[in-house]
Parts: C-alpha cells; structure tokens; sequence
C-alpha cells in the first residue's frame, strides 16, 4: 500500500532547478531529523525549474513506527505539482459525511492541491497529498520543453507501472498453489484465499486512489485488475445466466422474513444485546472491552498521544472484534456456518490481530502510559478472549 505522509509533515522544500534531478527534505513530526530526498526525473510543469516551500499549518501526527520510513528517499519521481485538481468539500467535513449518510450531495469546489508523489527504493510508492499547506515557489530557472514533458509523463507513468507490478507480484504469490475449488479444503487453504484477497484489496484500493471514480477510471480499474478481458458469446451467456441466478437468490432472501437464533442457544452461540441486536457472545465482549478502553484513553486525553504502542493496541483490540464478527456472525444468527475450516481460519485472523494488541498492550505497560490498573484489567480481557478464540477454534475444528 502507499505510505501517505501528509498528516505527519511539518514543513518541507522541493527543488527541481537542476534538470533530471529532484532533491528536497521533509521535516515530519515524531522524527528527529529532516529526511532526505534524492529522486531522479523531473516535477510537473508548475515546478519544474523551481524551488518549493511548503508548510502545514494544521495539526500534525507522529509518523507510524512501522513500516520505517527511510531518512533517506532514493527513487523515481512520480507526479510532482503545486496545481493538482481536487474536489473539497465547502462546509466542515462533520456536515458533508453527515449529509453523505442522508444520501445527500454535499457542496464542494474546485481547489488546487500539493501532490507529491514519488517510487522510494526503500518505502515504495510514497505520497503527500493536501490543499491546505502554505506554499512558496520561486520563479523557474528553466522550463520543460515539449520533448521534456512528454518523457517526464514517461517517467511518472514508469513509477507507477512497477508499483502496480509489485502488487500484481505480491497477489501472484498468493495464488500459488491454491487448491481447485471443487476439491475438499482445510483452514490452511482458506488462510491462503483470505491472503489472495487481502493482495487484490490493496491492489484495487490503490488504484481506486489513483484513478478516482469517473467511468474513464472505472475502466482503467477494470483493464487494470483483469476485468476488461472481451467475453467469448458462450462466456457472456453463461455470466448473463450466473447474474440473474444471483439476483433471484438475494430477491429470494429479501423476501424471506428475518429469521430468528435457536432458544435454546441463547448465551452460548447468541445473546441480545441492549440495542435488540442478535451477536455472538465473545464477539460482543470483544467489541464492548475495546470500546470501553478507547473511551478511557480518550477522556485521559490520550486520543491524540503521539504514542505508536498506544494506537496499535487500541486499534488491533478493535480490529480483532470485526475480525470475530464476520467469523462469528452466522453462528450468532443460527445459520450453520458455511465450512467449519473457513471458521477455524477466520478465528485465526482475528487470534492475530489480538496477538498484536497483546504485544503493544506490552509497550504500552513498559511506557506507563496508561494507569496500572487499566493495564491489568486489558490484559485480564485479551487473555479471555484469546481462550475463547482457541475454544472455538478447537470446538469448529471438531465439526470436520
């Protein structure tokens, strides 16, 4: 995935004056020196030839520990401008999502934004994206010609190729030796499906960001991912065929009315919660200790630390009940789960995330910073629901 660093930078220079080469220094919160950028190639034509000054007057945020970010950018320019259109929203951003969710369409505008945009041999592709940093640029020094600018296009374009190429690597890794579908599968050959499709997340996310959502990007998503391919006359039959199949399977389920849990379930498989919701009972636990503990950081004033180990505990805590939910569901609802190994192997996902909540709860202990007394009682719960997890898994496990 790029490393989007523009809620970290403080201030920052890029300088193109000399050309085929861009060099400049970040100055990021949560690092004690500038990092250094050495890219080869050349800014878009508003900075080529210029030297760039920016700064961020918002609130800044640490830098994520992890991955490490390189002091030093060596690499391949991708788009470098002062002048990329973006839409904004004109009203606070509480009130756009607000009017979102009504399934309405919020005012927006036309603005400039910086779009800095580069291949880090260390870091991959890296990318600083804002329409509110302040910005002094000097008068250029030279300037593109028509032969310049096309094979500056050339270059950015070479970037993004090979970033898209590393992730078609990384999801070509996944597929390998994936079993045939109509063959018998175990949790280990699920692990390996949910890690193909974590691959072609992060693919058809990035090139989402990129591409944006017009129908001219749809389909360079669609070329893109694989899509795009023309259909054979008996292939597009048979795809005709499997659509309106699905679309009578889901009207089918629309109209059938919402069942209701075993009774004699309740408390084990199933409880209700206050708000009439039917969930898993680990689940729900799992969702109320992490709630509860983000609340208490927050009225600690701890919502905004600059503390990594404090963020990923309270975030692989939460991550780790969405994770049992989407295992636990079904169960939850009374439906027979699909396949006891696909369970055993989502419980593992979540098993995972928990992991790394137990390790940052650690740094966390280590640091103090948190009270004492939280820290035991976190502790107490993650080992809970990490028995819990095994339990299941054991138990689903027994289902074969």
């Amino acid at each position: 995935m790029a490393l989007r660093i523009h809620d970290s930078v403080v201030r920052g220079e890029i300088d193109n004056r000399v050309k085929g080469r861009v060099c400049g220094k970040l100055w990021l919160n949560g690092l004690a020196e500038p990092v250094a950028l050495e890219l080869e190639g050349n800014a878009c034509p508003d900075l080529a030839g210029c030297l760039l000054h920016f700064k961020n007057p918002a609130q800044t945020f640490a830098m994520p520990k992890k991955p490490r970010f390189d002091p030093l950018q060596c690499g391949r320019i991708g788009n470098l401008s002062a002048s990329q259109k973006v839409r904004v929203f004109t009203i606070p951003e509480s009130e756009a999502f607000a009017m979102l969710d009504r399934g309405e369409k919020p005012p927006e505008r036309t603005a400039n934004a910086l779009y800095l945009e580069w291949f880090s041999d260390a870091n991959g592709r890296v990318l600083l994206e804002s329409t509110d940093y302040e910005l002094t640029i000097t008068p250029p020094e030279w300037r593109l010609s028509p032969a310049e600018e096309k094979q500056r296009t050339k270059d950015a374009e070479a970037g993004w190729t090979g970033f898209v190429g590393q992730l078609d690597a990384a999801l070509e890794k996944q597929k390998r030796g994936q079993k045939d579908p109509e063959a018998e599968w175990d949790e280990h050959d699920y692990e390996k499906l949910m890690k193909e499709s974590d691959a072609r997340t992060d693919k058809y996310l990035e090139l989402q960001e990129k591409y944006g959502d017009s129908d001219e990007a749809e389909a360079k998503i669609a070329q893109a991912m694989g899509w795009a391919r023309e259909l054979t006359a008996e292939e597009a039959e048979e795809e005709n065929r499997r659509v309106e199949e699905i679309n009578r399977a889901c009207e089918a389920v629309l109209d059938e009315p919402e069942s209701e849990p075993d009774p004699l379930t309740e408390g084990k498989d199933w409880i209700r919660t206050e708000d009439g919701d039917i969930r898993h009972p680990l689940q729900h636990r799992c969702f109320e200790s992490a709630m509860k503990l983000w609340h208490e950081c927050d009225e600690l004033g701890l919502e905004d630390s600059a503390a990594d180990d404090l963020h990923e505990f309270v975030l692989e805590f939460q991550t780790t009940g969405v994770k049992l939910a989407g295992a636990l569901e079904g169960l939850a609802q009374g439906r027979d789960p699909c396949d006891a190994s696909f369970t055993v192997a989502y419980l593992k996902r979540a098993l995972d995330h928990l992991h790394k909540s137990q390790a940052a709860l650690a740094a966390v202990a280590l640091k103090q910073l948190l009270p004492a007394e939280t820290i035991t009682r976190a502790r107490q719960e993650l080992f809970a629901i990490r028995e819990g997890i095994l339990l299941l898994m054991d138990e689903f496990r027994g289902r074969k």
